[in-house]
């Protein structure tokens, strides 16, 4: 997203005006320094609301993966309960046979029969033994994947209000602004002096009465409005996951594309949920879907001329003979 004019000027304003009144040392006034982001930033603070129900959802699924849901701890001891099967089939082999009998019937006995191989020829005692669950190695933060989900959990939570906190974060960087220390010693957009206007709110409508950023609240950008709709897309498959239900997630980037994808899903049939993420290579797109149709063609008519020339070949081959 492109800074608008005004937000450029505003932040001109006041990073480089008190340099013409020779205030080279003195900088922006905190609070002026907030207007002032809040009206550069005023589209971006209304993605703060779905983007925290985003994360939200995020760390709903990740504790999906802790506990008894946690796949690794699952998987983990697969070949331990393999081993004990086999173990307890080879133990219990002529009461399962019977029972397998009983069920499905006498099989055919054959002329020649296999050998019957023994327990240790079999192979399996190397591979597959007792389970001591002692020798399981065991760490502080459990399994690596829930030191994964834990580190993810806390950059989540971290991340929540990015969008309502940004212009503070900007503001309390030292080379921005003076911070909230010296107040009166600061760059309010005239003067050295204190800044007396009152702090706008995050948002686009909220900078209506913005002092210093000439905002129009009635042209929402609609580059953010899209990301706002893809949000709540994500939240809702997020929501649906952590519900138990099938979610189907497609994928059209680059890497998923062409015939090995497998993907099974046609780029005019796919749903047009993701679109937004391409509204600036439009034109590029049409380029490369001409020449993606001109090498279609070129290589279905190769096919025709292939197909042709073998039935040719196989008809005068039968006439020579």
């Amino acid at each position: 997203v492109n800074p608008t004019p005004q937000g450029t000027r505003a932040l001109l304003k006041m990073m480089y005006c008190p340099h013409c009144r020779g205030l080279v040392s003195v900088k922006p006034c905190y609070n002026y320094c907030f207007n002032v982001m809040r009206g550069c930033l005023a589209n971006q603070g209304d993605l703060d609301a779905e983007w925290n129900i985003f994360m939200d959802s995020m760390l709903l699924v990740a504790e999906r993966l802790e506990g008894p849901f946690n796949i690794e701890s699952v998987m983990d001891p697969i070949d331990v309960k393999i081993s004990d099967a086999i173990m307890n089939m080879q133990e219990n082999s002529m009461q399962v046979s019977q029972k397998v009998f009983q069920g499905c019937g006498q099989p055919k006995t054959l002329a020649q029969g296999r050998a019957a191989r023994s327990v240790s020829e079999s192979g399996f005692s190397a591979r597959f033994r007792p389970y001591n669950p002692e020798e399981r190695p065991t760490t502080a933060a459990g399994t690596s994947l829930d030191r994964l989900v834990t580190d993810v959990k806390e950059k989540l939570k971290q991340a929540k209000k990015f969008w309502s906190s940004l212009p503070g974060n900007i503001c309390n960087d030292e080379k921005m602004s003076v911070g909230t220390v010296n107040e009166n010693e600061c760059w309010n957009g005239s003067a050295k002096s204190r800044y007396d206007f009152a702090v706008t709110g995050n948002g686009l409508a909220s900078q209506v009465n913005n002092p210093e950023v000439e905002v129009d609240i009635t042209k929402p950008d609609m580059v953010i409005r899209r990301q706002i709709m893809a949000l709540r897309v994500m939240t809702n498959k997020l929501k649906n996951a952590y519900s138990g239900n099938d979610v189907d997630f497609i994928d059209i980037s680059e890497e998923s594309s062409g015939e090995e994808s497998g993907s099974g899903c046609e780029l005019q049939q796919c749903s047009p949920e993701f679109e937004f993420n391409a509204t600036e290579v439009t034109g590029n797109s049409n380029k490369s879907d001409k020449k993606v149709n001109t090498s279609a063609a070129a290589s279905s008519g190769s096919s025709r001329a292939a197909l042709c020339f073998s039935i040719l070949f196989l008809a005068m081959q039968r006439q020579w003979r």
